[in-house]
Formats: structure tokens, C-alpha cells, sequence
């Protein structure tokens, strides 16, 4: 998780230079977190994506104007949940109007943000103790979405090798992440989420 001080540094390249780079490394650095804390908001993965994924495309389109009064950390933090009870909202009316009963919805503290960040920490810190071959097949899967045949082909290996070497580091994760595993690998498989940046 990057510091304070290299985010508000990535911020300032947006702002001044356009740059789309740094957008790209900031976007990567919270999107996964702030779905996880979204979903907790709206209980539903599909919206919570929609909802982390506006909130960027604000950030890009108003990058010029946008004023950080705290920190950027606390901005999308601040951002994303505002947009949750506007969602929540009226999604409140809409079931007024349908009959449907609204559902409960838990909460999210900062803190519980911030440790989902620190996770995807812990969770490259463990794909640097696997194998180079067992590690590109689970970023292969898991980071961009390939099918085990899909990276067979690309690896020029059986499909069988890439369910070994992906059972392998499957092993090895639960082991080194233990309480954190089901949450890790929720949080990897949205980090390539984002593939193309809006026009400027």
C-alpha cells in the first residue's frame, strides 16, 4: 500500500499533467477495496463495481477542479459512500412503489478500508514465495481472467499443467494467508477490472 505522500504526488500528475499513467496506478491501488467496502454498503458486487467505477471516471473528467480537502484516500472513501446512499435511496423509493422490502445493509468503518488495502499487500508479498511458472498461471487466471485452456494455449502447455500449477499456488496461498484467503482472492480477481481509460 503506498503512502500518503506518493498518492497525493499521483493526484497532482492528474491534475497538472493529465497524466493517465498516474490514473491508471491509483485506480489499481483502491478499485478492489472500494468495492469490497461498496458491497458491504449495497450488497450487491455488480452495483458496488458501478458504483467505484463512476466515482473514477469523476475523479478524470473533474480532475482539474476537484478540491481535496483531507486526502485523496479520504475522498474516494468519502466519495464511493455517498454515492451507496444516494443508491440506497432510491432504491428505498423504488421498493415503496413496487412492495418490496428494502434489505439490510452493513456498514463499513475507514479502518475496515483501509485493512482491505493492506491485504492486497499481504497478498503480493505471498505470489513473490511461488514459482515463476505457478505465479504467472494464477495471475494469468486470476488478474486478467483466462480460462485454464486459454493460458494452456498461450503457455503452450496442457490444460492439466496449468490445473496443477494453479492447485499449487492455491495451496500455497491458503497456507501463507490463512484467515485472509477468502477475501484475497476476492479482491485479485477485480484488480484488472479497469482495461481502457475514458477520453480525456
Amino acid at each position: 500500500m503506498k503512502n500518503d505522500a506518493y498518492i497525493e504526488n499521483l493526484f497532482r500528475k492528474i491534475g497538472v499533467h493529465d497524466s493517465r499513467e498516474a490514473f491508471k496506478e491509483l485506480f489499481f491501488e483502491f478499485y478492489p477495496a472500494l468495492c469490497v467496502f461498496a458491497q458491504r454498503y449495497v450488497n450487491d458486487w455488480e452495483t458496488s463495481e458501478d458504483i467505484v467505477q463512476e466515482t473514477f471516471l469523476k475523479v478524470w473528467k473533474n480532475r482539474k477542479t476537484i478540491d481535496i480537502r483531507l486526502s485523496f484516500r479520504n475522498f474516494l472513501l468519502t466519495s464511493v459512500r455517498n454515492s451507496c446512499t444516494d443508491y440506497l435511496r432510491k432504491e428505498s423509493v423504488t421498493a415503496r412503489y413496487t412492495g418490496q422490502v428494502e434489505p439490510s445493509h452493513a456498514s463499513m468503518s475507514p479502518e475496515d478500508f483501509y485493512t482491505l488495502s493492506e491485504l492486497e499487500v499481504l497478498l503480493h508479498q505471498a505470489l513473490e514465495k511461488l514459482s515463476s511458472d505457478v505465479r504467472e498461471v494464477f495471475e494469468m487466471n486470476r488478474f486478467n481472467g483466462l480460462t485454464y485452456h486459454e493460458i494452456a494455449t498461450q503457455l503452450d502447455v496442457s490444460p492439466k499443467t496449468v490445473e496443477a500449477r494453479m492447485s499449487k499456488a492455491l495451496k500455497t496461498l491458503r497456507h501463507e494467508l490463512k484467515d485472509y484467503y477468502p477475501l484475497l482472492l476476492l479482491l485479485c480477481a477485480h484488480i484488472d477490472a479497469m482495461g481502457n481509460l475514458p477520453p480525456g
